[in-house]
Formats: structure tokens, C-alpha cells, sequence
């Protein structure tokens, strides 16, 4: 099985084709903060090609684990030990999955965070963009709490804009994580059908048992969510999908490099507060 590892990244081909090749028939890319982020966030990428011979799903994962949240019989793992652990969950992930490939740049989250220190970031993600060119990009919402979380959704905007546009991607997704995105509007949020395979979603949420004994059931919360989602998403119709998981469209912001992203998100904001304060004249 094709990998290149050092003490920065880690390329892990399932299928063992070179490098350039998994990277050129990519069609879905996600690009994640933490190891089992591409897995809750992208899964409709995921699920989109999996055994389909012309669709291809590849992932990256900026961050190294070191952070990870411990108990239980990981209670005493050092950061090294959790980051090479969870490197091999992420693998894993990838393998069950059907990736293209999956690309561990083995950051700290504290480098991603800083503005100046993310530009090393950047440089990475542009190159791996230019050499898979998806159709379909998955990244970080930018309303996200988690602070490596928006860090990454900059640095992925940053990217994009420094590829030239008949190369970036046609569709660009800042999907929910660690904050839902309901409270969008129904006319502007994506909503992406994830139902279907529940069996290969709960394959890949159980492949993070680091997090799941180690204090956190992330797997058992997102397939709630999933279903809340489709459950709550619309009030006078009959459910006709069971899973479904927001994004943002960020696919503006791409296209246009003038749109400044504070201006973008605040619309949204400001387009929920008018739809609240309307229900209520």
C-alpha cells in the first residue's frame, strides 16, 4: 500500500497507485482540521464515490492529534503517542472508505492558528489543489467555534483564490462540525443527502476509537445530528431523506476574490435575524 511518511506528512494510498495518479482522478476533496473530521463532515463526498469506478474521493487532514481529548485506557498516552495513533485511525478510515488517498500534514494546531505561521499551510494546500483540481471541495464552515477549525476554512479560501479559476473547484462546502448549521436559512444552507449507507458511516465513525473510549462519542453525536437535520428540516413535508448534514456555500467566495469573507458570513447572520424578528411582527 503506497505511503510517504516523515516527521511532517503523511501520503497513504489504499490502492497502492502512484502519487500523481490518486491525485489527478480526485473528484471529491475534503480538506479537515483533525483527524475523523473528513469522516463527519464530508461523509456525502465519502458516500458519493464509493464503489464507483470514476469518482474519487480524497482527503486531507491538516493536524497532527496531538490535542486530542484522553481518558480511559488512553488516559496515559503521550501527544506523541496519540498523534501516531490516531495517524493509523485516519489511514484506516481511508482504507474502508475506498479513498484516493488521504494527506496528513502532521501540523500543530497552535502553527495553523497563527496567521503567520498558516501561510506554510496555504503553500500545501495550493499545491495539492493544483494537482487534483475536484470537482467538489468540502472544508470548515467559518461560523464554526472551533478555532482550528476556521483556521483551516481560511487557509483552504486562501488556497483556492491562489489557483487559477479554471482550476478551482466548481462546488466549495463549509459543512457543520462543531457548530450546526441550522440556523441558516433554508434558501441559503446546502442541505447534503447522507443517508443511504449507514453501515459504511458507522464503519468509519467506529475507526476513531481513540476518541470514542478516550472520552468523546463524536460518531454516536453525528449520526444524530444527521437525523435531527432531516427530521427537523422542513415541517409540512413527509420525510423523504433520513440523514442529511448543512453546509455553508462557500462556492462564491471562490469564484469571486473580491467578496470579502466577514461581509459574507454577516449576511447570513443577517438574513437569520431578519427571518426571526419577521416571524415575530
Amino acid at each position: 500500500m503506497a505511503q510517504t511518511r516523515n516527521s511532517f506528512s503523511d501520503l497513504y494510498i489504499p490502492d497502492d497507485v502512484v502519487a500523481p495518479e490518486a491525485y489527478a482522478r480526485c473528484s471529491h476533496l475534503a480538506i479537515g482540521a483533525h483527524q475523523d473530521d473528513l469522516e463527519f463532515m464530508a461523509f456525502h463526498g465519502i458516500n458519493s464515490c464509493y464503489d464507483d469506478g470514476t469518482l474519487w474521493f480524497g482527503g486531507i487532514t491538516c493536524t497532527d492529534g496531538a490535542g486530542s481529548s484522553r481518558a480511559g485506557k488512553y488516559a496515559n498516552h503521550s501527544d506523541e503517542q496519540m498523534k501516531a495513533l490516531r495517524l493509523e485511525e485516519q489511514r484506516r478510515a481511508a482504507e474502508i472508505g475506498q479513498y484516493s488517498f488521504v494527506n496528513q500534514l502532521g501540523l500543530s494546531s497552535a502553527t495553523i492558528k497563527d496567521a503567520q505561521q498558516r501561510k506554510a499551510l496555504v503553500d500545501q494546500l495550493e499545491l495539492i489543489l493544483l494537482q487534483t483540481q475536484p470537482e467538489i471541495l468540502y472544508t470548515h464552515n467559518p461560523a464554526d467555534k472551533h478555532g482550528s477549525h476556521i483556521a483551516v476554512c481560511l487557509a483552504t479560501l486562501e488556497a483556492v483564490r491562489r489557483v487559477p479559476p479554471f482550476s478551482r473547484p466548481k462546488k466549495v462546502y463549509g459543512c457543520e462540525v462543531w457548530r450546526d448549521l441550522d440556523w441558516m436559512c433554508d434558501d441559503e444552507k446546502i442541505a447534503l443527502d447522507v443517508s443511504g449507507n449507514i453501515t459504511l458511516a458507522e464503519a468509519l465513525n467506529a475507526c476513531f476509537d481513540s476518541q470514542i473510549a478516550g472520552g468523546k462519542n463524536y460518531g454516536e453525536a453525528v449520526m444524530g445530528r444527521r437525523k435531527a437535520n432531516a427530521t427537523f428540516y422542513n415541517s409540512h413535508a413527509v420525510d423523504r431523506i433520513n440523514e442529511l448534514w448543512f453546509a455553508m456555500d462557500l462556492t462564491p467566495l471562490a469564484e469571486d476574490d473580491s467578496l470579502d469573507l466577514q461581509e459574507f458570513v454577516q449576511s447570513k447572520i443577517k438574513h437569520f435575524e431578519t427571518s426571526v424578528i419577521d416571524g415575530l411582527s
